[in-house]
């Protein structure tokens, strides 16, 4: 619950710069460290992806490089559909429908009509098209966006996913095992016995009889005439699915929570495990024949195969981090990032490139400062202190007792510092942290946050101020 706290008040500040200040732009991971929700390509080479906060990235090389497009928004963006290298649409928070007509170069918003979560757009030429999500919403296009009709889909129930064969038969799932079919391009939505109640997250079919859906509970659902009958399949896991993608009648995939990747090349028949090198959460896979896909996921993570899913290449660009929970700088161009499992970044030229620094500990850091461009501290879980005199070069444990959750760190000199924590915890030390004294703060609120302006004058900040 104290974790929960902090870091859900680290993120409304973060997710407020995000969206309000000018002037900022990613640094790292590159070229995003957002979660990227959906894949697609049109061919072996050109395809998109989408996530939060507007991301958008665009390759042309086969996901060798990624580049970032303005896609003019900071909503969540769910979903994408390309249906050649020029003409796409994006989906997301609040109704947002974005289209492209040169490729992602420029985002134009369209009218939805909605305020809904919108999590799915498919396309089955540049003109017809069908969007759904939150609240049972189902939207179509008959002309590429520019006017967005609402069509009634029976259900109030989240829809995550929806695809088409042709202009006419297509399905929609969601929250609470919803199938629906459609065979007159939606004019009427019809509910599919799924037989069970866990939520579904993505549908693909290869024809009109021939599709499969997953989603919770490690639930994989296959069918052979057009969804009248939905078979289960053994998935061997309760983990959650989020994305599924067939190149033939036999040959499929199926990704998602903490890294999990199956294959099967018998129709679902049996699904094998596939090792793809993250624990990070998967959202959606895409292959383009039966060697070449992609996978995309948590923390802008982007791995491709061109073998089957035999090996995989992670694309991501950049470091990959969890949670980044402080930064101080010394100078302009001097500074250090600390985060969780006892994760240290450094840059020395004002952030364009970050270099992992070792710590010798896995607790959770949870703040860092320094005294000039040598010499500082982090502090963490687990009554963790680690000091350093050269940039941190090498970080060196200092060792205080029993085991806190420490939030922060101050030094007005290279002897003088307090630090602060868990359950009204104060420490000071006058020799640089060699020792640390404990200090009497009469109260047992967590205490955030320390600041002195010299060796008598400062403030301690939590659900308290002394």
């Amino acid at each position: 619950m104290v974790r929960q706290k902090v870091y859900t008040f680290l993120f409304i500040i973060i997710y407020s710069l995000t969206i309000y200040s000018q002037g900022w732009f990613w640094q790292n991971p590159l070229p995003t460290g957002n979660q990227l929700r959906l894949v697609k390509f049109v061919n072996s080479t050109t395809g998109w992806t989408v996530g939060y906060l507007g991301s958008i990235l665009n390759t042309t090389d086969g996901g060798t490089n990624w580049n970032s497009q303005e896609s003019g928004t900071t909503a969540w963006l769910y979903s994408v559909h390309f249906t050649d290298n020029n003409t796409g649409w994006a989906v997301g928070e609040a109704g947002t429908i974005l289209n492209s007509s040169n490729g992602g170069t420029n985002w134009n918003p369209q009218t939805s009509g909605t305020s809904q979560w919108l999590t799915s757009v498919h396309f089955t030429d540049n003109n017809t098209g069908w969007v759904v999500g939150q609240a049972g919403t189902i939207l179509k296009t008959s002309n590429g966006g520019t006017n967005w009709d609402p069509q009634t889909s029976g259900t109030s129930q989240w829809l995550s996913s929806v695809h088409f064969i042709d202009d006419y038969t297509g399905w929609t799932v969601g929250a609470a095992g919803t199938i629906l079919i459609t065979t007159d391009g939606g004019i009427n939505w019809n509910s599919q016995v799924s037989g069970t109640t866990e939520g579904f997250y993505s549908v693909h079919f290869r024809n009109s009889n021939l599709g499969w859906v997953v989603g919770m509970g490690g639930t994989i659902l296959n069918t052979t005439d057009g969804g009248i009958n939905w078979n289960s399949q053994s998935s061997g896991t309760t983990d959650k699915f989020y994305s599924v993608h067939f190149t033939d009648n036999n040959i499929g995939w199926a990704v998602g929570f903490a890294g999990i990747t199956l294959k099967t090349s018998d129709g679902g028949i049996n699904w094998n495990p596939q090792i793809i090198g993250t624990l990070l959460h998967l959202y959606s896979v895409h292959f383009q024949d039966n060697n070449t896909g992609w996978v995309v996921g948590e923390k802008g993570k982007i791995l491709k195969t061109t073998n089957g899913g035999t090996s995989w290449n992670s694309y991501n660009s950049g470091i990959e981090v969890g949670g980044l929970l402080s930064i101080h700088f010394a100078d302009s161009n001097t500074g250090w990032v600390v985060g969780w499992y006892g994760k240290i970044w450094k840059t020395t030229d004002g952030g364009i490139n970050w270099n992992l620094q070792m710590t010798g500990t896995v607790e959770w850091l949870e703040a860092v400062y320094f005294i000039d461009t040598n010499t500082g501290w982090a502090v963490g879980d687990g009554s963790t202190i680690l000091s350093t005199t050269d940039g941190g070069t090498n970080w060196n444990s200092q060792t205080i007792g029993n085991r806190r959750v420490l939030y922060s760190v101050h030094f007005i000199d290279n002897y003088t510092g307090w630090v602060v924590g868990e359950g009204g915890r104060i420490l000071k030390t006058t020799n640089g942290g060699t020792n640390w004294d404990f200090l009497s703060s009469e109260t047992l609120e967590n205490l955030y946050s320390v600041h002195f302006t010299d060796n008598n004058t400062g403030w301690a900040f939590g659900s308290t101020i002394l």
